[in-house]
């Protein structure tokens, strides 16, 4: 069946021209499968917005080669994202051919503005519907064209409370992102009808606020389960300080919105709550929103994960799968890895292997996606961020809505996404007042602190920092000169790192500076626990959750709440327990010698080494400096003495590659 993209990429013929210059206003290059289709046809992408980085990456890259007469495989794609291509340098002008790609064109039926909004994922399902379109349609009819055939929402059919909370599950449920003026003409038609004393305005376009509209709620229908045909519960006064207004019963039991209530408790969106009956209660569907015997319950739920993992949606991804299909694996991941290791002394056999199993083809599939997808990523647009360098610019958006917003970006080295759950568990116990807006994104592969966190801070490829791609000295540099590149004064930006422990007067002082507008912090105290751990996984899921419940990370986050940051945390890779899979004997051949990755200088030189090792993986330098090839250790393994066990990073596993990018807001506000 032919598709949008098919359009597009029909204009990348290989061989046609080195050098092909397109105006693509509405972003239809950067979409996932564009990226990776011109890539399949010998195509490499450079955006045209910073100037100096496309010069730079235009002319060592490529324009050098070609003046040598040197055979080289790639094409250059060069994406302005305007209209006007009149506006390049004359020598691109000269040397390129000319494309322009638009919406328009492909949708010449439907409101170019409403368009505009939509993600480039949805275009799919879009393309399919087109023929149903029989007229040009206004911007209104455009919306309820969209809304029907894209996200499967008819706003006349919702008329009870059982169907608006089937449409928001299977919205929040997917994580599908509905264009805000969408939302608002869905809010409008459902304010005209049935619900005019619901918060629509926070739960319908709010994945969070939603799930803890459902949270104030779950323990008022436990009531009503363990008591049924009561009706005093809705008058109850204990159910009067309800964070969101609106109804203080939910149909939880209907079968629209009942099929989704054990996953949501599974996955850790809703959380088991405590009830006087819970003997009784457990005994029904509703169990697994009770919370009854700890380590019972524990083990019941990494039972349950693993047969959400097996036989629903939340299959391991393929190679076609995009990457926020990963992202949604990855946190379910998280959560039974969790699990499984505060249970590990007790954990029975069979579930053991069954996890190990699961890691296994995980780790395969992975491996399989990144070789055809990974590259892509880097292009991807920054909102919402994908990839870590793609965090500074995110936090530009952030920065550019309103005068003086201030924002704080809190790394914390080395923490994986499954450690996250265990920190953001004992702040949420520390501080009931957090809401936490989690996603993930990917690290820079090796992920070596030296590469993955100085993109956070530089917000570029490791490519453009090739003099410091081996230390992480110049971080404060490469983030000031990021925000002086976006309009921000030295004096407007902070940086801080070494931080995990102890006082926090140095945190004091920058953020009660009154200029102070963006603030960067390292906390390194998880790499030191990785880097000295002898005790596995289990061990370092211990001794994080020791340091979480001191109180340094919930006295940063208030510091930088009250001063009136908006907080963001991310990490800039995560880590896995390996097993050693022997030393290579290499003398000065490599350049750093990792643990999980080895670079060397020369592919040669690598090609020699993986002779030893031939299940590791000689990775492609994607968005790498020259002269920098990884070689990955094999599977689960470390370069490291045969027989030895550590728990490291610089390699491909999801554990290492998928880290938390989480904003963390104060419900007082």
């Amino acid at each position: 069946m032919s598709s949008w993209r098919d359009r597009i990429l029909s204009e990348f013929t290989p061989d046609v021209a080195r050098l092909t210059l397109v105006a693509d206003p509405d972003g239809l290059l950067v979409e996932e499968g564009i990226l990776a289709g011109i890539r399949e046809r010998g195509f490499e992408m450079i955006p045209f917005e910073d100037h100096i980085a496309f010069r730079y990456a235009y002319e060592s890259k490529f324009r050098s080669h070609w003046d040598q007469a040197e055979q080289t495989d790639s094409a250059v794609v060069l994406r302005l994202p305007t209209d006007g291509l009149d506006s390049l340098p004359y020598d691109l002008l000269q040397a390129g051919r000319r494309l322009s790609l638009s919406l328009g064109e492909i949708f010449p039926k439907l409101s170019y503005p409403v368009l505009a909004e939509l993600d480039r994922s949805d275009l799919d399902a879009l393309y399919e519907a087109r023929n149903h379109a029989r007229r040009v349609l206004g911007d209104n009819d455009t919306k309820k064209f969209i809304l029907l055939h894209v996200f499967e929402i008819a706003p006349e059919l919702i008329k009870s409370p059982a169907d608006l909370l089937r449409v928001l599950l299977r919205r929040h449920y997917r994580e599908q992102r509905i264009p805000t003026l969408l939302d608002k003409r869905l809010i409008q038609l459902l304010r005209r009808d049935y619900f005019k004393d619901w918060p629509l305005e926070m739960i319908v376009p709010d994945r969070e606020a939603f799930f803890a509209f459902l949270q104030e709620r779950w323990p008022v229908f436990l009531d009503q389960a363990a008591e049924p045909g009561s009706t005093s519960i809705r008058g109850d006064e204990k159910y009067h300080s309800f964070e969101f207004p609106g109804p203080s019963d939910l149909p939880f039991d209907h079968d629209d919105v009942r099929v989704y209530i054990d996953n949501l408790f599974l996955e850790g969106f809703l959380k088991a709550v405590p009830h006087s009956q819970a003997e009784s209660l457990s005994k029904k569907w509703i169990a697994q929103g009770i919370r009854t015997d700890e380590q019972a319950a524990r083990t019941h739920h990494v039972e349950r994960l693993l047969d959400v993992t097996d036989t629903t949606a939340l299959v391991v991804p393929d190679e076609d799968a995009r990457h926020h299909d990963w992202f949604h694996f990855a946190r379910t991941w998280a959560e039974l890895v969790c699990l499984a290791l505060e249970l590990d002394e007790v954990l029975p056999e069979p579930i053991r292997l069954k996890i190990e199993a699961l890691q296994m083809k995980i780790d395969s599939a992975l491996t399989s996606w990144l070789a055809k997808r990974f590259a892509g990523l880097v292009n991807l647009p920054p909102v919402p961020p994908v990839m870590l360098h793609h965090i500074p610019r995110f936090l530009s958006r952030h920065i550019d809505d309103a005068d003086k917003r201030k924002a704080a970006l809190i790394v914390v080295d080395g923490l994986s996404l499954n450690q996250w759950v265990v920190v953001r568990n004992e702040l949420a116990r520390k501080r009931s007042n957090y809401r936490f807006r989690e996603h993930a994104v990917f690290a820079w592969i090796p992920t070596i602190t030296s590469v993955s966190r100085q993109a956070v801070f530089a917000g570029k490829p490791p490519f453009y920092f090739p003099s410091s791609i081996h230390t992480t000295a110049k971080e404060p540099v490469l983030w000031a000169q990021f925000w002086r590149d976006h309009k921000l004064a030295n004096q407007e930006v902070a940086y801080a790192k070494g931080l995990g422990g102890g006082t926090l007067e140095s945190v004091e002082e920058m953020v009660a500076q009154p200029k102070t507008r963006v603030v960067g912090l390292v906390v390194d105290t998880v790499d030191k626990i990785a880097h000295g751990m002898e005790l596995g996984a289990a061990g370092m899921h211990n001794q994080v959750r020791q340091w979480a419940a001191q109180p340094f990370m919930a006295n940063l986050v208030d510091l930088l709440l009250e001063n009136g940051f908006s907080v963001y945390l991310t990490s800039d890779h995560g880590n896995t327990e390996a097993a050693g899979c022997g030393r290579p004997a290499e003398g000065a051949l490599a350049d750093v010698l990792g643990e999980r990755a080895r670079i060397y200088p020369d592919p040669l030189l690598r090609g020699q080494v993986k002779q030893r090792f031939p299940d590791s993986l000689e990775w492609p330098p994607i968005g790498l400096p020259e002269g920098y090839f990884p070689l990955l250790a094999p599977g689960r393994s470390a370069f490291v003495r045969e027989g030895d066990h550590l728990v490291g990073h610089g390699g491909a596993s999801i554990e290492e590659l998928v880290v938390p990018l989480v904003q963390i807001e104060s419900r007082e506000k």
